[in-house]
């Protein structure tokens, strides 16, 4: 049974980060890592502060490829540590989150005679790797049988193929899960609170400056420990930290950028999604079905910069309907796109590199300055849980930053998860959603969208976004609470004046909030737009 929502009341939780107290730890950053950083921490009973600067998720955790994974091609490069702890969190990832989080059957079609035998060995490996946390067992297809499990593929020329099992999820919701169950636990969590300054005392970060978005206020956080979890900006917050001390830094992460573009399911029917292991530059394609649409993308390519809203870089854009249009038996053109996006993953910089992404660590690291100022950075959404193990036990050693605690997360379910054997609901299906006003369709669901979240929209559901889910404008609703935005950009345009005026009364007594109504409409034009922008 689905736990009572918790309120979000934005002035309530402001009153909390405003009371005169310690607290255990202040994690910043509202991304995966940071969320779970403060649901392990909550869930072994210490006193939680997280501060995100815009909403949860927003950054890379909310653009991933979907997929809940152990890196097929890690294990080309021989990081089997790396791919064997992916694939047991995997299954962590799926059990907490049923309603979120699915087995997904992968192809990999051959067209040539090797592909077959060389790369179903290699899935073999991975199946062994799993071990008991397996999904399913990797199978070699004929063609035949290739073309009845992909029957948008490429026929010309196809010698055979391999079936194996991953995991796909909603990357945005399950972060938003994390957070209320973290909530739940009794995290005080707050999102458009920016940390701007690092506290000292005696060389030791003590504490945090941080500022209120909407209001403008400045609060003071006191703490034991402070986590730097903000992903690809975190050279930021090691700057403020070091120049209290008066001293710099070398930043730590090498920006990349991965891809994607959504198109019609009709280009690949079924259940089934693709999975093309060297493109023509040696990177990975998939074309992935995902709430009733198709994903097509590939691993990063290097970036230099970091803006918070990056944008496809045209020959990128064309680079996937290029090679898509060699494995599908109908090419997708510029015209076909319902949106694009692209997502920052924060890749940790090694010396002697260069810019090579692909030889750049995917692992995580957890380093703590001479502040004790605790820096998580890298990684993989899949591994979000195990990296908040590592981040707690390097604030506990010693005793110094938290006491000793073990970690309880490994069997603990989701808000919003159904009981163990019960069957998911979509938040459209979620009992006394009439409650909070209308269940007319602002946004009809999508055909073949209700495998787990429908993104139709009710005014309900919007209110019930602000009122329980943190929402604080039109992009927070239709680009996280609903996936409208990534699924359709044009459709999420225009919904959007509805989703405002609704938002528009449930905020009206919150003091410098606003519903983002332009700011998002032009946002969705440029996810709308066949034309790719750096």
């Amino acid at each position: 049974m689905t736990p009572t929502p918790l309120p979000t009341d934005r002035s309530a939780l402001l009153a909390r980060l405003a009371e005169p107290r310690k607290v255990d730890i202040a994690i910043v950053g509202g991304g995966a890592t940071g969320l779970g950083v403060a649901l392990d921490a909550a869930q072994r009973g210490h006193s939680v502060v997280l501060i995100e600067a815009h909403d949860f998720a927003k950054g890379t955790s909310s653009r991933a490829t979907k997929l809940v994974h152990g890196g097929v091609r890690y294990l080309a490069q021989g990081n089997i540590g790396l791919v064997r702890e992916a694939l047991h969190e995997r299954v962590h990832i799926l059990n907490s989150a049923p309603h979120l989080a699915q087995p997904l059957p992968f192809v990999m079609p051959s067209y040539r005679l090797w592909d077959t035998p060389f790369y179903g060995t290699g899935l073999k490996m991975y199946d062994l790797l799993a071990g008991s946390a397996g999904l399913g067992r990797t199978e070699w297809l004929s063609a035949r049988e290739t073309l009845q499990m992909l029957p948008g593929a490429q026929p010309r020329g196809l010698k055979g193929g391999v079936k194996y099992w991953d995991g796909q999820f909603d990357d945005a919701r399950l972060a938003l899960a994390i957070a209320r169950t973290a909530a739940a636990h009794g995290a005080l969590l707050i999102n458009y609170v920016a940390a701007t300054a690092v506290l000292h005392d005696g060389g030791r970060a003590v504490g945090l400056v941080a500022r209120d978005a909407e209001t403008g206020r400045d609060f003071r956080i006191q703490t034991g420990c402070i986590v730097n979890a903000t992903g690809v900006w975190v050279d930021g917050l090691r700057t403020l930290d070091a120049r209290a001390a008066g001293q710099g830094i070398n930043p730590i992460v090498a920006p990349s950028q991965g891809v994607h573009v959504v198109v019609d399911p009709s280009f690949l029917p079924g259940e089934h999604a693709l999975l093309v292991p060297s493109t023509a530059d040696g990177r990975v394609l998939f074309a992935v079905p995902w709430l009733g649409k198709l994903i097509l993308g590939t691993t990063d390519s290097p970036r230099p910069d970091l803006p918070l809203e990056p944008r496809p870089a045209d020959d990128e854009i064309a680079f996937i309907l290029r090679e898509a249009g060699q494995y599908l038996r109908r090419a997708p053109e510029r015209a076909d796109i319902l949106s694009t996006w692209a997502g920052l993953r924060p890749l940790v910089k090694s010396s002697g590199e260069g810019d090579d992404t692909k030889a750049i660590s995917r692992e995580h690291t957890v380093l703590v300055a001479r502040s004790g100022l605790v820096t998580v950075t890298g990684g993989k959404w899949t591994t979000y849980r195990a990296m908040a193990e590592d981040v707690l036990a390097r604030c506990t050693q010693a005793g110094v930053l938290l006491p000793r605690g073990a970690s309880h997360t490994a069997g603990l379910r989701m808000v919003g998860a159904p009981a163990p054997g019960g069957a998911p609901l979509a938040l459209s299906q979620a009992p006394g959603l009439h409650l909070y006003g209308s269940e007319a369709d602002i946004v009809a669901s999508l055909p073949g969208a209700d495998r787990w979240l429908a993104p139709g929209l009710s005014e309900a559901m919007v209110r019930f976004a602000v009122r329980h889910e943190y929402a604080r404008n039109v992009e927070d609703v239709l680009a996280r609470r609903s996936r409208l935005l990534f699924l359709d950009a044009r459709e999420a345009a225009r919904a959007a004046p509805a989703v405002a005026s609704v938002l528009a009364d449930e905020l009206a007594e919150s003091p410098g909030a606003v519903p983002g109504l332009a700011a998002f409409e032009a946002l969705a034009g440029s996810y709308a737009s066949p034309e790719g922008r750096p």
